[in-house]
């Protein structure tokens, strides 16, 4: 049995009573339609099943869409799967008439990183963004809204500004599941734990850090978790600053690295003798923590799909020029635990 023809604009506008150009306004949420053909318009999309025809939006289109990817500066090896994706995305982004930018920033520097997207005005029609959650960026990312840009945060959300939509994984949840497997390595041993974030200005470390703490508090009050270190997710940060907490506590016998910069902490741990007595977990399976996985100097990694996040994030750009609806399930990014024995 064939499937009921597709429904069109010209069905939708003929059940809502209206014009075409109407419910061209109306689906593209722009201004000057009265609520009451708004929801006219609404009731006859849900009726029909209308459902936008992806190929006739992008041959619709006068030139290709810019989509610029904002990404931190530097050698950190999860941006760098980060890139490496993006390139790998080319042919698809070609076939559906995108192209594909990537602008380096630092994103530690909140009035940096707020110029360089109000740069985008005029160069892009979408922007992916790993944002700081600041009054500056958020004011920046709510003033490309005016501007018809499109924004995407990626792996870390700035949740009251005006962005599209998010991509990434639940941090909370990544941070409790954190606390989780460095409670149960310890195994009841009384100690500190020692966090390093990049910034708590970063929202997705800030909400690993509050999930953490949550399952210490309850499940682990035998462990005292130690104030959180900021070592900008920089190796040549993070080294030092590890083994400071080395010397200044000989009671800590575990580490949880929200963000990166796991380079750094390796080597002080082996450089203090103690890179298998110290309980360390972190997130990102890059190279280096694979290395340091079947080493034994980290325990257990926390990992986002690079390749997932950058498709989602493709996709969800797309969607908010055709029109298309998300697909919640595809687009969930999931929470994954390596160990050196399931490494894939």
């Amino acid at each position: 049995m064939n499937p009921p023809p597709r429904a069109t604009l010209n069905d939708v506008a003929r059940e809502a009573g209206v014009s075409l150009a109407t419910v061209d306004r109306v689906l593209n949420k722009r201004p000057g339609v009265h609520a009451r053909t708004v929801n006219r318009v609404a009731d006859a999309v849900s009726r029909l099943g209308y459902r936008p025809d992806p190929s006739a939006a992008r041959l619709a289109r006068p030139r290709p869409h810019r989509l610029c990817f904002v990404l931190p500066s530097g050698n950190n090896s999860f941006i760098a799967m980060l890139r490496e994706q993006i390139a790998e995305n080319h042919g698809w982004a070609s076939d559906h008439r995108v192209t594909l930018e990537i602008v380096e920033v630092d994103v530690f520097e909140p009035g940096e990183l707020a110029e360089r997207l109000l740069g985008l005005k005029g160069r892009c029609d979408t922007a992916v963004v790993m944002a700081l959650d600041h009054p500056l960026v958020r004011a920046a990312i709510d003033e490309l809204a005016d501007a018809e840009i499109g924004v995407v945060t990626l792996v870390s959300d700035v949740p009251s500004s005006r962005r599209h939509r998010f991509v990434g994984i639940d941090n909370v949840a990544a941070g409790r599941t954190a606390a989780t497997l460095v409670g149960r390595f310890l195994a009841g041993r009384p100690g500190q734990v020692g966090v390093l974030v990049g910034s708590l200005s970063l929202r997705d470390h800030a909400e690993r850090w509050f999930g953490f703490g949550q399952v210490m508090a309850a499940e682990y009050p035998g462990l005292k978790v130690l104030p959180p270190v900021e070592g900008k997710d920089n190796s040549a940060l993070t080294e030092p600053l590890v083994a400071e907490l080395l010397a200044q506590h000989p009671q800590l016998i575990g580490l949880y690295s929200i963000g990166a910069g796991n380079r750094g902490i390796a080597a002080a741990l082996r450089d203090a003798g103690r890179a298998h007595d110290v309980v360390f977990v972190g997130h990102e399976l890059t190279p280096h923590a694979r290395r340091d996985l079947l080493a034994g100097t980290m325990d257990a990694v926390i990992n986002q799909d690079a390749g997932h996040e950058v498709r989602s994030a493709l996709r969800q750009a797309l969607s908010r020029l055709t029109r298309e609806p998300v697909v919640s399930d595809q687009e969930r990014i999931r929470i994954d635990i390596y160990v050196k024995d399931n490494l894939p």
